[in-house]
């Protein structure tokens, strides 16, 4: 093998060589060939000085800098970097992340760079260079509308459709009335000389009536409102409202585009003939095609080609017909083949490149648009005022008014006011359309700009002073249910729902008792910043049959919940402190290595402070035990009001053997869960190892033990052997309790001793909010069972 590498090498530097010597005479001979040539021609040979050289390359530099091509590029690399950063700052204080990114293109505009900056803002967004970046933004809007369309489930809107499509369509209706009115008060000062009234107020009406589904489904998943009945009216409403806002922004634009409403019948009739072409004739066929893919897990090249040939003629048409490439995308979405595996491969093809990489340059654009040194006297910001005022009264007003004479709750119709409120990327593309065709003057756009950004901005905080203000009814019934009946209430939060089966065994074993019923939650999240409704609620009813059926056959009422967040740990600790959680269960990584039964040490293992960490013992797994309390664990200790506990999953089967450890007085409270262990399963064992004999120097200790001695005098003994010993821990048991505080201790002074337990549920106790404890006793005995 060795000498079969050397010929390849051998034989590679013969060729190098040749090649190198070849291309020396080659580049001499032609030097005398040049010479001869220019003599002949009477072309004299000059030298070019090292300095000139340089200056030439620079040139040379600044020309390929000032190329379209280089140029575009360069503008993608800024507004991509400042939306992203914005993007992300605004998302840090709990905003979407889009009032970020217009607020990026505010700044790289000639708001703030080109105030700052005139000469470098007229280089990078010369006015002349900008048709790239806004067909690049146009192309982006279309494929996000296909996705927006593909999102929508129509099946969903049958559900609750009398209340949904009352409250939806006094969301349009009053907002459009009081746009239209006060419209007749701008039209004087702000329409131009070409803009009749009618197109003018239509324009206006409908930037008042626009609400942002997608901004509104993200904020609805992080307020977990999604499973709920404000969560489903709100979406369902906010569905209604996208279609019929859509549907009258085509007309609106068909109108502004002809001059007048007769004009204007032609292009609604040929939209209407255009809507049903669609629904009842390409969409039945193209749910013949994607039966194809029910069972699929791709969707190949000539599919996906068709369908982005579908989505650009549906845009095209409905160009051509005059009511805007964006409907006849959406639409093209609308029509998908209603599969989810089909819609869930298209959208992930689709979705990454609309809303990561082209969505942000429509955003910056909008932003480069929005001058708002426009606005340079009182009068005009007090109009901005009144525009922002006249905007929230009438989506706001007109919903929760609705929503409350159709007997919803005050905190339910306000909130989905409030929801339903929020403008952010519709009204973005409602108000570019208008700018583009002149109906919007661009004074009055930049204030129309800053209403969708004030709405959109006010709605977190005006959820949580909604919140404050009118407590739901069913939390105040929960906990009232909650300490009447003794409910305790376990999260279980899980990286993968396969690998929740084992936390829930854990769960029943432990945490279920005679007192309190237990009722768990099952949580996964995925870390992310887009969301998905349509396929969240499917991968619900897919992605946890397996924690469902075990649940079953442990006897567990549970729920299960998926969400989609960039911040995991703070996603949790907020769910278990608002929904007022007794327990957070979650899993920890043993950082296992498998060591074989040999007697030779590995490589790694000869480093002195890793030695500890390989121990070879009858072929067991050892890990390091340090690694278990993670950041993200520690993190959830630190901030949750619960007790937690971190499951440290080592080949776990079943709770049998149980080694309970006490090193602290503090510990007693690990005797609560070892009376559990034994009395929610037979089989089981308990040892107590006392590490610091405090059975003989605390009383309450003493007291715990004695109790539970007394209780389980077969099934409960005092341990004789040693944390020290590998072979008796390995071999003896196959769960472990012990305390966060105790195993941080071990991990610091001992963790050589942590290095052969068993599965392990290490818990940090927080008392219970609905239990009052008397007496150690009596609190052993009732106060969590």
């Amino acid at each position: 093998m060795k000498s079969k590498h050397a010929k390849v090498w051998l034989f590679y530097g013969v060729l190098l060589t040749l090649f190198a010597v070849l291309t020396y005479f080659l580049v001499i001979n032609g030097e005398s060939l040049e010479k001869q040539v220019q003599a002949g021609s009477g072309v004299a040979t000059t030298g070019v000085s090292g300095h000139a050289s340089l200056n030439a390359f620079f040139g040379s530099v600044w020309i390929n800098i000032c190329q379209p091509a280089a140029l575009m590029l360069l503008q993608m690399i800024a507004i991509l970097f400042f939306a992203r950063f914005f993007g992300y700052l605004f998302g840090k204080i709990g905003q979407p992340a889009v009032i970020g990114e217009i607020l990026a293109g505010i700044v790289l505009g000639p708001s703030i760079l080109g105030k700052l900056y005139p000469d470098f803002f007229n280089f990078l967004f010369a006015h002349d260079s900008l048709n790239n970046i806004y067909y690049l933004s146009q192309v982006g809007l279309i494929l996000f509308m296909f996705v927006i369309g593909m999102e929508l489930n129509l099946n969903a809107l049958k559900y609750k459709i009398r209340e949904t499509w009352v409250i939806s369509h006094s969301g349009i209706l009053f907002p459009f009335l009081l746009g239209m009115s006060l419209a007749y008060y701008l039209y004087k000062d702000f329409a131009t000389a070409n803009t009749g009234y009618v197109p003018f107020a239509l324009f206006i009406g409908i930037s008042m009536s626009i609400t942002a589904f997608p901004v509104l489904a993200r904020i609805i998943q992080e307020k977990d409102l999604t499973r709920t009945h404000l969560g489903t009216m709100t979406l369902g409403s906010a569905a209604i409202d996208d279609v019929t806002a859509w549907c009258l922004l085509a007309c609106v634009i068909a109108i502004s585009k002809t001059g007048s409403m007769l004009s204007s019948l032609f292009t609604i009739l040929l939209t209407i003939l255009y809507v049903v072409v669609m629904l009842l004739v390409v969409r039945p066929f193209l749910k013949k095609l994607g039966d194809v893919y029910r069972t699929s897990e791709l969707v190949n090249k000539s599919m996906m080609a068709f369908i982005f040939l579908l989505l650009l003629i549906s845009s095209y048409l409905t160009q051509v017909i005059g009511i805007h490439a964006l409907f006849g995308a959406f639409l093209a979405g609308v029509v998908m083949p209603p599969l989810t595996n089909f819609r869930k491969i298209v959208i992930d093809k689709v979705e990454d490149v609309s809303v990561a990489f082209l969505l942000p340059l429509f955003f910056v654009f909008t932003g480069l648009r929005t001058e708002v040194g426009l606005l340079n006297t009182p009068h005009l910001w007090c109009l901005c005022g009144i525009i922002i005022l006249v905007a929230i009264i009438g989506k706001f007003g007109g919903i929760a008014l609705t929503a409350r004479f159709m007997g919803e709750s005050w905190h339910d119709s306000l909130s989905m006011g409030i929801l339903m409120n929020t403008r952010g990327l519709m009204e973005l593309i409602v108000l570019n359309i208008g700018y583009e065709m002149g109906v919007l003057p661009p004074r009055l756009f930049v204030m129309l700009v800053i209403m969708a950004l004030f709405t959109t901005f006010m709605t977190t905080p005006m959820m949580s002073l909604i919140k404050r203000a009118f407590p739901p009814k069913n939390k105040q019934q929960e906990r009232i249910y909650r300490q009447t009946v003794g409910l305790f209430k376990a999260l279980v939060a899980v990286g993968n729902p396969d690998n929740g089966r084992p936390l829930l065994n854990v769960a029943k074993t432990v945490l279920d008792g005679y007192k309190n019923s237990l009722f768990v939650n099952v949580l996964h999240i995925t870390v992310g910043t887009d969301t998905n409704l349509f396929m969240g609620e499917q991968y619900l009813e897919e992605g946890f049959k397996l924690v469902r059926t075990e649940a079953e056959s442990l006897g567990i009422p549970i729920e299960t919940e998926y969400k989609v967040t960039d911040n995991i740990g703070h996603e949790i600790v907020h769910t278990v402190n608002d929904d007022d959680y007794d327990f957070l269960l979650v899993g920890s990584g043993s950082s296992m290595v498998v060591m074989p039964g040999k007697k030779r040490i590995p490589l790694l293992a000869r480093i002195p402070l890793l030695r500890v960490l390989y121990r070879n013992i009858n072929e067991k797994q050892v890990f390091y035990p340090g690694s278990l309390i993670k950041d993200k664990s520690r993190y959830f200790i630190e901030n949750c009001h619960c007790s937690v506990g971190v499951f440290v999953n080592r080949n776990f089967v079943q709770i049998r053997k149980t080694i309970v450890v006490l090193n602290r007085e503090d510990d007693v409270f690990l005797l609560r869960y070892a009376r559990r262990l034994l009395r929610n399963d037979k089989a089981v064992t308990i040892r107590i190892m006392d590490l610091k004999g405090l059975y003989t120097t605390s009383d309450i200790v003493a007291q715990g033990i004695l109790s539970l001695l007394n209780e389980f005098p077969d099934s409960v003994k005092m341990c004789k052997g040693t944390m020290d010993d590998g072979s008796y821990m390995v071999n003896n048991f196959t769960f472990m309790l012990i305390s966060y505080q105790t195993w941080n201790q071990l991990v610091a002074t001992e963790k050589e001793k942590l290095a052969f337990v068993p599965s392990t549920l290490i818990i940090n106790k927080k008392r219970s909010r609905f239990h009052k404890i008397n007496s150690v006793v009596d609190h052993q005995k009732n106060s969590e069972d």
